[in-house]
């Protein structure tokens, strides 16, 4: 037998619910924690903090040379944060590159990648050094401003969070996908941000809109334009959830003699530029940007891409809402405003609380400054105190130091010293025992004093605590303002243009001439260009063609149903010619039981007349009649047994209707009403039997029918005088000619 793996009682049955969940919320609160929530105060995770906390212990100042980013990354993975090296460079990389972040920390040297998407070079090429922003969040480490921690291994202190002499976490953003929650912050501008909290300084109680007054919206270091109201900005500034959308900043150049390209000189953030140009061409290579010729790649350090239209009559701004429904040159920006509340909670917060958090956190450096300043002013000002005792008895002390065998405590007891003094003294260089420096003694006792003063008045004043603050705040927001290359705002804030959906939507689709085809079964299929001879047309056993007519892609195509319904299918939706076409109540939520009345183009703006088959109608105008949905639109009531069974162009002043008793009757079309849905009014009186056909017609044109041998006939009105009445009358037989079929004939609407 072999040994045994597990000795007798070391098994220790537990709960593996119990197991799971604990294990599994450790992992999730050092994932909240410590990995993928930002500080409300310095807006930075511990990856972050860590690279710039190593960075100033290698002394790489702004002002010092540049040191390579392995060594960095090695002092960081080594000390503080033990996780992969190529994480950590990650982080570094994203750091420094300025289309990433607002207010870049890490001033890069070397490849660190471009908008384009292609990665850093590798940590052993490139080098690094922080920005005075940086230096900014880091100031006044030295002065116990923050709290410190052990490191992993117990060997090194690192701060729990940095001091912050930069609203970080608004001005360069964050985001980050913890376990069960997310965070998502657009960068802003630092001087905004610096206005909005120097008025909440002096108004502690001021509402978001107030803020907005200063805060613009976000500043992404790509630039780009911002198309938001004010109502939305102020929603998602007060919750901290909501969303901005963001589109390419473009400008049209003229190229002489009526020609024109567009130029994409800014593009939305954290969009790869080769992938948005590798979509586009896609698109057009699928024929789904109809206004677009080419595009091409004309960018050197700045962006420009160019875009060629088809034609010179094309509307740029069309074209672009085309592009901008159909690419990333349009995207949204999630706000949720998820982090750590004082490094612990994380919260969900809207501006002003994410505002006064930073400032409080910057009330506590300063107070935490102050009373370190304070102390060391104090124990300078002990030790000179001792030093001015051994000037005025300089021969005393020259003798206790020679003569005594411990001259520290004769020091003490002779002089009553403290224990510091003493030591100071013993400490003191024979070069120092000249009058010159007994003066500057003196001189440094006063300033001392001066100063220690100021700082006793400024930690017992919360109002003096809080003008320092406000002065800290407006330097930064100078340092930082519009008139700097890097504080100048890069997104500015507009308002999408009005252009009509269907407009964009027609601007989406190539335009093509089709013929479309309504088989008698109800079957719709369309047939590339414009076909006149349909002989050669196939269709399924028992069924046959019942309406024809031309249209383009862009068009929308009208169904008018035996329930009185419309439904509307875009032209480019259509199945191809090649076989028997799809069943129209499949694209549509046409009723079983019912079937195709009429099938034509919309025409916006022209009137229609419907009617039942018991001879009621009304006229409707052709564009309430359009259906958003699969469902369609109820136009004509209808009650069973009867069914709608009338549409056509009410294009003319006077009306023709004849029933299947074969009356004939003709009468002005103001009598009918005009409504947007309903049963309508009695268009003819029959004993029995229902309306066959319906026609409207011009006056001066006459009224026109075809017979069944394809000839046409057509009577002026005068000579219809003895069919002419009014409407709901039972009309009489029809003149001479009239087809059997009672019908007027096919006509296309």
């Amino acid at each position: 037998m072999g040994n045994e793996l597990i000795p007798p009682g070391g098994v220790e049955p537990i709960n593996l619910r119990e197991a799971l969940e604990e294990r599994y919320l450790s992992y999730a609160l050092s994932t909240i924690m410590h990995r993928a929530l930002p500080d409300v105060r310095d807006g930075l995770k511990p990856v972050h903090r860590r690279l710039l906390y190593a960075m100033r212990l290698l002394r790489l100042d702004p002002g010092a040379g540049f040191k390579k980013c392995a060594r960095v990354v090695g002092d960081v993975i080594g000390k503080y944060h033990p996780h992969g090296d190529q994480a950590v460079y990650d982080a570094l990389v994203r750091l420094a590159q300025d289309f990433a972040q607002r207010y870049p920390l890490v001033d890069g040297q070397g490849n660190f990648g471009n908008i384009d998407g292609d990665n850093a070079a590798a940590m052993r090429y490139t080098e690094a050094r922080l920005t005075d922003v940086a230096k900014r969040l880091l100031d006044g480490l030295d002065e116990n401003a923050v709290d410190f921690r052990e490191t992993y291994d117990g060997e090194e202190k690192e701060p729990i969070v940095l001091p912050a002499g930069f609203p970080n976490l608004l001005a360069n953003g964050s985001s980050g996908i913890a376990v069960g929650m997310a965070t998502s912050i657009p960068p802003h501008n630092a001087a905004e941000l610096c206005e909005a909290a120097l008025h909440l300084i002096k108004n502690p109680k001021a509402e978001t809109s107030e803020l907005l007054q200063f805060v613009k919206g976000p500043d992404f270091p790509t630039g780009g334009l911002l198309v938001a109201d004010q109502a939305s900005l102020l929603e998602a500034y007060e919750t901290g959830r909501g969303g901005f959308r963001v589109r390419a900043r473009w400008e049209v150049e003229d190229l002489g003699r009526g020609t024109w390209q567009i130029v994409v000189t800014e593009i939305p953030y954290q969009v790869q530029k080769s992938r948005l140009i590798e979509k586009i061409a896609e698109l057009l290579q699928a024929r789904k940007l109809p206004l677009l010729d080419d595009i091409r790649d004309e960018s050197a350090e700045d962006v420009r891409v160019v875009l060629v239209p088809r034609s010179k009559n094309v509307d740029p701004a069309l074209m672009m809402e085309s592009l901008f429904k159909l690419t990333d040159l349009e995207n949204r920006f999630p706000l949720n405003m998820n982090v750590l509340s004082r490094g612990r909670v994380p919260t969900v917060m809207g501006l002003k609380r994410a505002l006064q958090e930073w400032l409080e956190h910057r009330k506590e450096v300063l107070v935490r400054r102050s009373e370190h300043r304070l102390a060391q002013i104090e124990h300078r000002l002990e030790v000179l105190e001792g030093y001015l005792i051994a000037y005025l008895n300089l021969d005393e002390v020259i003798r206790i130091i020679r003569e005594e065998d411990e001259p520290k405590a004769e020091l003490i007891r002779t002089f009553k010293l403290t224990d510091v003094q003493a030591e100071a003294i013993l400490n003191m260089r024979l070069r120092s025992l000249r009058k010159l420096e007994e003066m500057e003694i003196r001189k440094e006792h006063a300033k001392l004093t001066a100063e220690r003063d100021e700082l006793v008045k400024l930690l017992g004043s919360d109002q003096r605590q809080w003008t320092r603050i406000s002065k800290e705040v407006a330097e930064i927001g100078k340092a930082f303002g519009p008139e700097t290359e890097l504080g100048r705002r890069h997104t500015d804030l507009t308002e999408a243009p009005d252009h009509d959906l269907g407009d964009i939507q027609q601007a989406m689709i190539e335009k093509e001439p089709i013929t479309v085809i309504v088989s008698e079964k109800g079957w719709i299929r369309a047939l590339k260009g414009h076909q006149a001879d349909l002989s050669s047309l196939a269709f399924k056993q028992g069924d046959k063609l019942k309406i024809s007519f031309f249209a383009e892609t862009t068009d929308k195509i009208l169904v008018f149903s035996t329930g009185g319904k419309v439904f509307t299918i875009a032209a480019d939706r259509l199945p191809g010619g090649r076989g028997h076409g799809e069943p129209i109540r499949l694209m549509v939520d046409m009723e079983e039981g019912q079937d195709v009345v009429e099938c034509f183009v919309h025409k916006p703006g022209r009137k229609l007349l419907v009617a039942s088959s018991e001879a009621r109608g009304f006229i409707v105008s052709e564009s309430d009649v359009v259906a958003n949905t699969r469902k369609g639109k109820q136009v004509l009531n209808v009650s069973s047994p009867a069914e709608a069974k009338i549409c056509v162009a009410a294009d003319g002043d006077h009306v023709a209707v004849i029933g299947q008793n074969r009356k004939l009757l003709v009468f002005p079309l103001a009598q009918i009403a005009e409504m947007s849905r309903g049963r309508g009014v009695r268009l003819q009186r029959y004993r029995d039997g229902e309306i066959s056909d319906a026609v409207v017609f011009k006056a001066e044109e006459g009224l026109t029918w075809i017979d069944s041998s394809g000839r046409s006939f057509t009577r002026s009105l005068d000579e219809l005088t003895d069919w002419r009445g009014d409407r709901a009358q039972a009309g009489r037989l029809p003149p001479t000619g009239f087809p059997r079929s009672n019908m007027f004939g096919r006509r296309t609407l």
